[in-house]
C-alpha cells in the first residue's frame, strides 16, 4: 500500500515536472517567434524607407555593415556638411561646429552630446529637425538612372547618326520601346497633331520608372518608386504640364460644360474643377501604392521561410516569393507603361480641339 502512494507521488512529480519544461519551452519557442517577426518587421520597414547611406549587407553578429556613406547637408543657423559615417548607422551621434545631431528612424533630429530624444503623448520625436538636403540612397539611385538613360539614348541618337537611320548595339534594344511609346501611347492618346510636344516627356518618365523599378528588385535594397515624395514629383509634373499647355476648349469644359443647361453647368463646374486635382493624386497614389505592396509581399513570404523552419513551410514560401518575383517584373514595366499611358491620356484631354 505504500509503495503504491510512493509511486503514485513520483508520476505525478514527473508528470507535473515533464508539464512545466514543456510549457516553458513551447513558451521559449513563442518567444523567440516573437523576437523574429519583430526582426522581420523592422527589416522590412528599412528596407520601404530612405537612409542617409547605402548598405550593400549587413552582419549582424558581427555588428559590420558593408557599403558607403553619403554626404549628409543641413541647414541649421548655416550650412552644415559631413559625411554620414558619423552616425555609424544610426548608434552614434555627430558633432559638427558645436552641435549634436542623431539619425533617428531615417530622420536627422537635434539633441544634445549624449542622442537624447524626447517624445510626446503619442511617442513622436519632438527634437528639432534641420532642413535636409542630404544626398540620400534614393537620390544616389535617382542619379545613376538618369546616367544610365543618358548614356543609353545618346548611344541610340549617335547610332541613329552613323548608320543612316539604322540602330546599331544597344539601340536595337531601345528602338522598339521608342516606337512603342509613340505608336501605343502618345499618337493614340493625343494625335498626330501634338504627340510630338509631349514625347520628351512620355520617353523620360516610361524610361525613369521602368528601370527604377527593376533596381528596386534587385538585392540593393532601392525603394525609390516607393517613396510617395518621388511619386508626388512625377506627378506634379504631369499636373503642371497638362494645365500649363492646355487650350481654351479644355478650361471651357471645366467651369461652362458646352450644350448643358445652366443649372447643371453651376453644378459640374466644382465636380470638374477638382478632377483636375484628382487625376495627378490618382497617379502619384497608384505608383506608390502598387510598389510598396510589391516590395512588402515579397519580404513578407521571404521572411516566412525563417518563421516555419519546416521542410514543408520553407520552400512552399521559396516557391511562392520566386513566382512573385516574376510577376513583380511584369508589375515593374505595366505601372510605367500605366503612368505614361494616363499621362498622356491627360495631354491628349488637354489639347484636344473642340467639336461642332
Amino acid at each position: 500500500m505504500q509503495k503504491c502512494t510512493v509511486v503514485k507521488i513520483l508520476l505525478i512529480f514527473s508528470l507535473v515536472f515533464t508539464t512545466g519544461n514543456l510549457f516553458a519551452k513551447e513558451s521559449e519557442k513563442k518567444e523567440g517567434e516573437g523576437g523574429l517577426k519583430t526582426e522581420i518587421k523592422e527589416f522590412i520597414d528599412h528596407h520601404l524607407q530612405d537612409s542617409h547611406d547605402f548598405t550593400l549587407f549587413s552582419d549582424k553578429e558581427a555588428n559590420k555593415h558593408y557599403g558607403f556613406p553619403l554626404p549628409v547637408i543641413l541647414w541649421d543657423n548655416g550650412l552644415k556638411l559631413f559625411s554620414s559615417s558619423k552616425f555609424h548607422h544610426g548608434e552614434t551621434v555627430a558633432e559638427v561646429d558645436g552641435n549634436y545631431y542623431k539619425l533617428y528612424h531615417s530622420k536627422i533630429y537635434k539633441t544634445d552630446a549624449s542622442g537624447t530624444i524626447n517624445y510626446d503623448e503619442d511617442h513622436h520625436a519632438t527634437n528639432t529637425k534641420p532642413l535636409d538636403f542630404s544626398i540620400t540612397k534614393n537620390v544616389v539611385s535617382i542619379l545613376l538612372i538618369g546616367l544610365l538613360m543618358f548614356f543609353m539614348f545618346s548611344r541610340l541618337a549617335k547610332s541613329y547618326k552613323k548608320n543612316n537611320g539604322i540602330p546599331t548595339g544597344v539601340g536595337r534594344f531601345l528602338e522598339p520601346l521608342v516606337l512603342f511609346v509613340r505608336d501605343e501611347i502618345a499618337i493614340p492618346n493625343i494625335g498626330e497633331k501634338n504627340y510630338k510636344r509631349y514625347m520628351s516627356f512620355l520617353l523620360t518618365v516610361f524610361f525613369f520608372i521602368w528601370l527604377l523599378n527593376l533596381l528596386g528588385m534587385t538585392p540593393l535594397a532601392v525603394n525609390v518608386t516607393g517613396n510617395i515624395a518621388v511619386t508626388f514629383a512625377l506627378a506634379l509634373i504631369t499636373f503642371l504640364i497638362t494645365n500649363l499647355t492646355a487650350n481654351k476648349n479644355y478650361w471651357g469644359h471645366i467651369f461652362w460644360m458646352p450644350g448643358v443647361p445652366t443649372f447643371m453647368k453651376v453644378v459640374l463646374a466644382p465636380i470638374e474643377l477638382l478632377g483636375v486635382f484628382i487625376k495627378p493624386f490618382s497617379l502619384m497614389i497608384r505608383l506608390y501604392a502598387n510598389m510598396t505592396a510589391g516590395h512588402v509581399v515579397i519580404m513578407s513570404i521571404i521572411g516566412m521561410m525563417f518563421l516555419f523552419k519546416s521542410w514543408i513551410g520553407s520552400p512552399l514560401s521559396f516557391g511562392l516569393s520566386f513566382a512573385l518575383s516574376i510577376l513583380e517584373l511584369l508589375v515593374a514595366a505595366l505601372q510605367a507603361y500605366i503612368f505614361t499611358m494616363l499621362s498622356a491620356l491627360y495631354f491628349g484631354m488637354a489639347t484636344e480641339e473642340a467639336h461642332h
